[in-house]
């Protein structure tokens, strides 16, 4: 396992436990207690992590990992939506897209779309995602549009007065929108109060709205409300979704998806 893919597994039990100790997180890695030392000092190094006596702890009450360290978990499940929410956007559009794993996804279906391959444009693009305008700045069919702002390392999201001057000056026909969470009664959720303001305004600015989440985000609460759920037009997640959860969105007015 490269150093890389550890660091990424050993971020992703921290955020998931809280705690790791040294000797449980090399068993569970199937490497050497010494090589898990080591990984700790550096991820304490970069404030990854707090190190401990025999381990290490999450980074603060309400950790936020990194999207570069996020590895592929869920990911079929992921492509599967992405395919899904991709589907639902017509030629010609204008879509919004904000950050996150599963939008990334998105954005990468939408470009493999046949239809879409030529058009003037096939599609317009608004992002506050650095890395999806990146990857779809290639594809010369696609008008991509980057809000501005100030970028936060975690989700390589600009946000900030100068994305909110951006979004308030034009309309999209969909906004697309990647959460943490997810709940019926408090609507959508990210973990930062910036991202989740620009966030709220592009969904304001779009005609209508797709939240892109796996079944992990429902029902769940998380620090910055987004959006109220009536805000919500469809929701496409996994066919792992609980089902009394997915009864909820659909009695509360939004149409579910899963896939």
């Amino acid at each position: 396992m490269s150093r890389d893919a550890r660091w990424k597994a050993l971020l992703e039990l921290l955020v998931e436990r809280g705690r790791l100790e040294v000797e449980q997180a090399a068993g569970e890695l199937d490497v050497s207690a010494a090589t898990i030392r080591r990984d700790f000092d550096q991820l304490a190094e970069q404030q990854m992590l707090v190190r401990t006596r025999g381990g290490a702890i999450v980074h603060g009450v309400s950790y936020e990992l990194p999207l570069r360290y996020k590895t592929a978990r869920r990911a079929s499940e992921k492509q599967r939506i992405a395919k899904a929410v991709a589907g639902l956007v017509a030629p010609g559009e204008a879509v919004g897209l904000t950050g996150g794993t599963t939008t990334t996804e998105v954005a990468r279906a939408l470009a493999v779309r046949p239809d879409l391959a030529a058009g003037s444009p096939a599609l317009t693009v608004v992002t506050n995602a650095l890395n999806i305008a990146n990857e779809l700045a290639v594809r010369p069919q696609f008008k991509i549009v980057t809000t501005g702002g100030v970028a936060r390392p975690q989700s390589y999201e600009l946000v900030g007065p100068l994305a909110n001057g951006v979004l308030g000056q034009i309309t999209m026909d969909v906004a697309v929108l990647g959460v943490v969470a997810f709940d019926v009664v408090h609507g959508t959720a990210a973990q930062d109060e910036a991202e989740a303001a620009v966030n709220r305004l592009l969904c304001e600015r779009a005609g209508r709205v797709i939240v892109a989440a796996d079944s992990s985000k429902l029902g769940k609460r998380a620090f910055a409300r987004i959006c109220p759920t009536d805000a919500v037009d469809t929701l496409v997640t996994d066919t792992s979704a609980d089902q009394e959860t997915v009864r909820g969105f659909e009695e509360a007015g939004v149409r579910v998806l899963t896939v």
